[in-house]
């Protein structure tokens, strides 16, 4: 037997305790809810795991799920395997305030998720969908173009079902060599994901394979005790990397930012809509959103959404120029791995998610897929920067005016609170 099995077998038996008599299945369960004996008419390619603990656990779930669609109408539906079940029906709480429905069985494969697409997921006319699946293909041995495959198929049926409805694919996790999941392998996964969705405006990808691969590519014990399923920490920081997206899809916060700068600041981006901030030959001022809609200003947030493309630079600048020695002070929030920057009059501060995508990645006190403040001390055409109290750049030279502007490149990025208060030295 694989060597994960009697883990799944653990989860497996598990769940089927927690149901509650009202939702244990019937002997006479319907057909459409039992995993099908053989492959023949089947759509995609790949694995269907048949294990007999694992029929038990199909039913059972999806026989559970099948009385509460009603219930479950426009949630967000997390879909996946066991790394999905294993985060609880309420997904640990993790996303206050939004209506969630966990459709993840522990086991399941890209294949098994496309059969039973229709009725755990598709029924519920889902709010949006979080996809992570594929690390069971390859302990069943499927190449990763097979597991891309199955990839495109679920997509399909998902955007016929509704072309409108956003989707955000994580990328496969970590696991080891020992799980007959190596590295390579699962690079080669996320590699054919990424280039599936690019330039689709539907799919957010999130770069969940960067947030915990360890130097050799593998899951880090500290957060994959197993090397495969996440404990606490693990979850925290994959909530952690989905909140910005689903609040930009509007999904969370969203309740206005109220805000007061300091005595003395005033306000460069009103939290409402991008008034005072422009192309360099155009402005948007009273406008929600950039023309194309990479900037976006949503409860006190400016966004810089993910580009499709994957990568695509991009920049958005204040319509007034700032010849007078300043303090700028703002506060970010960075996707995993996202890329951006700070221009001041006119070079570049990198602003990033400094941990992994640097330059800074050393510093101490920054908080990844959280609020972070910058501080820029501008003084005879010489800044200096920190980010929540550590240095940047302790002598950055810029010119004697100019405005200020925010850069997008990879991920999304988001700024709030962006104030500046003039000085003489």
């Amino acid at each position: 037997m694989k060597c994960c099995l009697s883990v799944l077998a653990l989860l497996a038996l598990l769940s089927a305790s927690t149901l509650s008599p009202a939702q244990q299945p019937s002997a006479s369960a319907d057909a459409r809810l039992q995993i099908p004996a053989a492959d023949d008419g089947l759509p995609g390619a790949g694995p269907i795991r048949r294990y007999d603990w694992f029929r038990k656990l199909w039913a059972e779930r999806r026989a559970a799920w099948a009385q509460g669609v009603q219930q479950d109408q426009r949630a967000v539906v997390f879909l996946g395997d066991s790394i999905t079940q294993g985060w609880g029906d309420k997904m640990g709480n993790s996303f206050p305030g939004m209506k969630v429905a966990n459709r993840g069985i522990s086991g399941d494969t890209t294949r098994g998720v496309l059969i039973r697409l229709k009725e755990d997921v598709i029924a519920l006319n889902p709010a949006a969908v979080v996809l992570l699946i594929g690390t069971n293909d390859l302990e069943e041995g499927a190449d990763p173009e097979v597991v891309n495959g199955n990839l495109k198929l679920i997509l399909a049926e998902l955007k016929l079902h509704d072309p409108k409805m956003p989707v955000v694919l994580c990328q496969v996790f970590p696991s080891s060599e020992t799980k007959q999941r190596p590295a390579e392998k699962i690079r080669r996964i996320n590699q054919l994901y990424a280039a599936t969705v690019r330039g689709d405006a539907q799919v957010t990808l999130i770069e969940t394979w960067p947030l915990f691969a360890d130097e050799r590519g593998n899951a880090k014990l500290g957060e994959f005790p197993d090397l495969l399923h996440p404990n606490e920490a693990g979850y925290a920081k994959w909530s952690a990397a989905l909140r910005p997206i689903l609040a930009t899809l509007g999904l969370l916060e969203n309740e206005p930012d109220n805000f007061q700068p300091e005595p003395g600041f005033v306000t460069l981006f009103n939290g409402h809509d991008l008034t005072g901030w422009g192309y360099r030959t155009n402005n948007f001022d009273g406008l929600t959103e950039s023309s194309e809609g990479r900037y976006v200003a949503r409860f006190g947030r400016l966004i810089v959404t993910t580009p499709p493309e994957g990568s695509r630079i991009q920049q958005i600048w204040t319509t007034r120029e700032f010849p007078a020695d300043f303090i700028l002070r703002l506060e970010f929030r960075a996707g995993v791995d996202a890329d951006s920057g700070i221009f001041i009059r006119e070079p570049q501060l990198q602003c990033r998610d400094y941990l992994i995508a640097g330059p800074y990645k050393g510093l101490k006190q920054y908080k990844p897929q959280d609020w972070n403040q910058i501080e820029i001390i501008a003084t005879n055409n010489v800044a200096f920067c920190t980010c929540n109290g550590e240095v940047l750049e302790s002598a950055f030279k810029i010119p004697p005016t100019g405005p200020i502007g925010l850069e997008g490149d990879r991920g999304q990025m988001e700024y709030r609170r962006i104030r500046l208060k003039e000085f003489k030295p």
